[in-house]
């Protein structure tokens, strides 16, 4: 397994039939990490990946247990692909639960936010509902999440 401990390197690795870990570690308190996923405007700054040709069109985002998200991504919302869900644990600044409702199945998200010092290192756990749902999600993480986590390095580096 690679280094999870290296800043700037990201790991995503599958832990079963049915989870997800990723991997990473920013140069910054876990306060500054956290606020960058549960404040909209900066959020919407580097969740999109860049290369992608679909941008991030709207975020809506009520950041507390039991509030939802929507996001929206496209380039009008007559054809934007919509992902919504709930907030089922929001614990300042180590923990961040939510549902994915916009399938049949529901993935549930984890991110733990752990401060080391000057750093804070963070595991995202997803636990899918199927094999085929990880199957499907996989390919899209391999290579989207480490540039979403490079721009939030960005991100983090300019607060």
């Amino acid at each position: 397994m690679a280094d999870e401990a290296s800043p700037g390197r990201t790991t995503v690795e599958r832990r079963s039939d049915l989870e997800l870990v990723v991997t990473r570690t920013f140069a910054a308190p876990a306060r500054s990490v956290f606020e960058a996923w549960t404040r909209p405007e900066l959020f919407r700054q580097w969740w999109a990946p860049k290369s992608s040709p679909v941008p991030l069109l709207s975020c809506e985002m009520d950041v507390r247990t039991g509030g939802g998200y929507l996001l929206a991504f496209g380039h009008d919302a007559a054809t934007a692909m919509v992902f919504f869900g709930k907030y089922l644990d929001v614990s300042p600044p180590s923990r961040l639960v939510w549902s994915n409702e916009e399938g049949i199945d529901t993935a549930v998200t984890t991110v733990t936010f752990e401060e080391e010092g000057p750093r804070t290192r963070l595991v995202l756990h997803e636990r899918y509902s199927s094999k085929a749902e990880l199957d499907e999600s996989f390919a899209g993480k391999e290579g989207a999440t480490p540039e979403q986590f490079a721009q939030l390095d960005v991100l983090l580096a300019t607060r």
